[in-house]
């Protein structure tokens, strides 16, 4: 996916103005309470549907929208993961609601407001049962992926973290899947059973609909965070910059780069001859690592061997050899790159599983670096993604937490109201 291909339409990273989408969590939020209203009033049951309907053309329209502005800001933006996994949901949600809006006009004295409760219930359950063979193929995928990764790296527990993951969207799936067809024969959550805690009694459709709002959240953030991983990892950057920076990853015994942090390298120097081909500049590299504990040299020190073994000229080299991670790898190498000049056009190579959230790091240090990504083998890259996605989710919390909350709080209302 490269910048022709994204052409002039997306205009990739060319401006400043960052989207935001509270908007949609205030039209959420009015949505709520008026469905609230409603369900005590007396409202043609016509006019909620169709309200319906366009409020969810709403939701598709504002983050479609953001998606677009979000990629001409910055496509290394959190955000990212949220415009492209909940734009699906909310895009179904359009599909299933205006469906049921067409039946409801066509017999409108056959509905109550509480079968358009139990209809936006159900579109949650939908959702998921809908996704179940994408689940399956992709948990199948991961754990035939990690058996060979386990074969060719050895058993470490880092190594099985697609396993373990498989395991968790699978059994979150059949414990949905179970409880949801016992609600729909009448002898489980949607029958209306309850149950106390103390003082308290609990709906048990209420604890169905939270597991299924946190499933679904978890969900849409790895559908999310595989689509925009996958389209910085495919972008070319333009070729008029000054720096290169590559990202270290682990030496072998001897010293020399490891074939993954080689693939790193050589990413970056295929990159350097076609813009020297096409300009006639070679853009300086900035070699990015550390010496880390078993390490004989540095990692910038290896790449440095491997470029100057490549015919790179040693002035055209600069090292960063203090970094011991990813955002070290950035911020020290911003040092660098603003001391000789702070408007410099900066490009960043490593592995495609990792430009993403390199380039979240690169951009939270007002470094507006785009990176490339060196493919590796099918086997290891989605152990690595699972990784990536790990460490994604330590990120924003409380963004995380607010919408987390806003979905699960969507759910509770309903399943209250269809109670009442």
């Amino acid at each position: 996916m490269n910048e022709r291909l994204l052409g002039k339409m997306l205009k990739y990273d060319t401006t400043d103005k960052e989207p935001n989408l509270y908007d949609a969590l205030v039209l959420s939020a009015l949505a709520g309470l008026a469905l609230a209203v409603m369900a005590r009033g007396r409202v043609n049951i016509v006019i909620i549907a169709l309200a319906l309907d366009l409020y969810f053309l709403a939701m598709v329209a504002l983050i479609s929208s953001a998606y677009i502005r979000q990629l001409q800001c910055n496509p290394y933006s959190y955000n990212m993961i949220y415009y492209r996994g909940f734009g699906l949901f909310f895009l179904l949600q359009l599909v299933s609601c205006s469906l049921y809006s067409v039946q409801i006009m066509r017999n409108p004295g056959q509905f109550r407001l509480l079968d358009i409760l139990l209809f936006l219930l159900d579109t949650e359950f939908t959702y998921v049962v809908l996704s179940t063979p994408a689940v399956l193929i992709f948990s199948a995928w991961l754990c035939v992926s990690n058996i060979n990764l386990i074969k060719h790296e050895g058993k470490r527990f880092v190594n099985v973290l697609g396993i373990i993951l498989s395991f968790m969207m699978i059994a979150g799936l059949a414990f949905i899947i179970y409880f949801g067809i016992l609600s729909s024969w009448g002898i489980g959550p949607g029958s209306m059973h309850s149950f106390s805690i103390g003082p308290v009694w609990i709906s048990e459709d209420l604890i169905l609909n939270i597991v299924i709002a946190i499933y679904l959240y978890f969900e849409c953030m790895l559908t999310g965070a595989i689509a925009a991983v996958f389209i910085v990892s495919e972008y070319e950057p333009r070729t008029d910059k000054d720096f290169i920076i590559i990202l270290g990853c682990g030496l072998r015994k001897d010293g020399t780069p490891t074939p993954l942090l080689a693939g790193r390298v050589d990413r970056a120097l295929e990159f350097y001859e076609r813009q020297k081909a096409e300009t006639g500049k070679g853009p300086i590299f900035i070699t990015s690592g550390g010496q880390g504990p078993g390490e004989v040299i540095s990692e910038s020190a290896s790449m440095k061997g491997y470029l100057l073994e490549k015919g790179i000229p040693a002035e055209q080299i600069i090292e960063e050899d203090k970094s011991t991670n990813t955002f070290e790898n950035m911020k020290f190498s911003k040092e660098k790159i603003w001391a000789i000049n702070p408007e410099a056009k900066v490009a960043f190579s490593t592995t495609n599983y990792h430009v993403f959230r390199s380039g979240l790091y690169a951009r939270r240090l007002k470094m507006r670096a785009v990176g490339m990504g060196q493919p590796t083998k099918w086997w290891f890259w989605p152990n690595a993604a699972v990784r990536e996605f790990v460490g994604l989710l330590t990120e924003n919390k409380k963004k995380q937490a607010l919408i987390l909350g806003t979905i699960a709080g969507t759910y509770i209302l309903l399943t209250l109201l269809a109670q009442r």
